[in-house]
This record gives C-alpha cells, structure tokens and sequence, in this order.
C-alpha cells in the first residue's frame, strides 16, 4: 500500500481500475454500489464519502434558505434547524453501512456567509464523528471552526491553496490571496493532522505551480477540473 498516491478526488462514477492506485479516494455516494466499494477497499483504497454541510442539492425542504449557491445553485441551509442534522446523519450511517470507510465533510465556510450558523456546524461535525466511528474524517477548509474542529477530524483540504477556476478560465490566486492562504498553511501543522491542497488547472504549467507551491508547506497536491472529472 506504500506505493499507493495519497489522495483522489472524483465525482464522477466507476473507474475502479483507477481509483486503487490511490490510498483514499472521495467519492460521491450516490454514484458507487457496496460491491464497488468493496473492491475499493480489497485492494487497499480507502472510500470517503462526500457530504455537504450547509448547503442542499436536494428538493425543497424546511431547512433551505432562500439564498442560493452562486456557482452550484444549491440552497444555503439553516444548519441548526433539527431536521437538516437528521438528514445529513441519515446520510452519514447509509454511506458508512454501503461500504465507504470514512467521509468527507464539504462546505464548513459558514463563517462567510452565515457566522451564526458556526457552533451548529461544529456540533454536526461531532455528531458525524461519532456516526464515522473510527473511520477516517476529512474536512474541506473549516479554518473559522479551529481549533475545535480538530478534535473531529483526520486530516483537513486546503481546497483551491494555489489555483482556481473562474468564469473565464483556470488561473492562480492574486498576490494577496496566496500571501493569506499562505499564513492560514503556515498555522495548519500546530493541529497535528493530515494536510492535503486541492488545486484548479488546466496547463501543465500552472498544475506544475499548484503542486511545488502546496510542497513547500508540507501538502500532497491533488490538481483537477472544476467538474472533479479526472483521475
């Protein structure tokens, strides 16, 4: 297993030949049945599923805010509301009893947009820890939820630390943004969790950039397409 790449992030379905080259691979749930993760896992790759903590894909529900995701269009959630934690834990046990080994937790930024909503991500964050068992938990940013949302967690991604997509194309960060994701990077070791950067581009220059520059602060480099369609 020591050869095995760190980490893979897809969002597309099957290519199981594939995905066993890497250690864990965050998938989405919905796309994988229990013999294809079982497979997975036979070959010594580890399956996390993907889920969305306060945002919602899904059909109209009482936890939906009015507001919506600008690039996705999915619905902002109200992450306190009882019956959102009971839908994201539903979600939790059933990828968990299919077959994934651990989950990946997305969307934990509510400090942008919704700060209030910040200690009722952190009480789901426990709950979904408790529902992983001693699977592995991956957190996607979450830096407005330190140091607690350590206690929780295995690893944290530094999602777009060096590249990013944008309406017109692939491109890294200004100046100033890389200074400050650089600062944020700099702090991560002092938690003593795994540390991966997931990065946007389109040119093997730029995808060069993305990876020596997530290098120097000790992060295992994933560079993809805005759609997560690469393996």
């Amino acid at each position: 297993m020591s050869g095995l790449a760190p980490i893979v992030f897809y969002y597309g379905a099957g290519r199981l030949e594939e995905l066993c080259q890497y250690r864990r691979a965050v998938l989405q749930p919905e796309f994988y049945r229990p013999e294809e993760l079982q497979r997975l896992r036979a070959d010594g790759t580890e399956p996390l599923a993907y889920l969305s903590l306060s945002e919602d894909q899904g059909p109209p529900a009482p936890w939906q805010r009015p507001q919506r995701n600008p690039d996705w269009g999915g619905a902002f959630v109200d992450v306190s509301h009882p019956g959102w934690t009971e839908h994201v834990i539903g979600q939790a046990r059933a990828a968990i009893d299919a077959g994934f080994s651990g989950l990946f937790l997305d969307t934990l930024n509510v400090e942008l947009t919704f700060p209030e909503d910040l200690p009722h991500l952190l009480r789901l964050v426990a709950a979904l820890r408790q529902a992983a068992g001693s699977g592995y938990v991956l957190a996607n940013r979450g830096f407005g939820l330190l140091p607690d949302l350590a206690e929780h967690i295995d690893g944290i991604l530094f999602e777009s630390f060096s590249a990013r997509w944008t309406d017109d194309g692939y491109g890294p960060w200004p100046a100033d943004i890389l200074e400050g994701h650089a600062r944020i990077a700099e702090d991560l070791p002092r938690y003593d969790l795994d540390l991966f950067a997931l990065d946007y581009a389109d040119t093997p220059g730029l995808a060069d950039f993305a990876r020596r520059r997530a290098a120097l602060f000790g992060m295992p480099c994933v560079v993809s397409d805005r759609a997560l369609s690469l393996v």
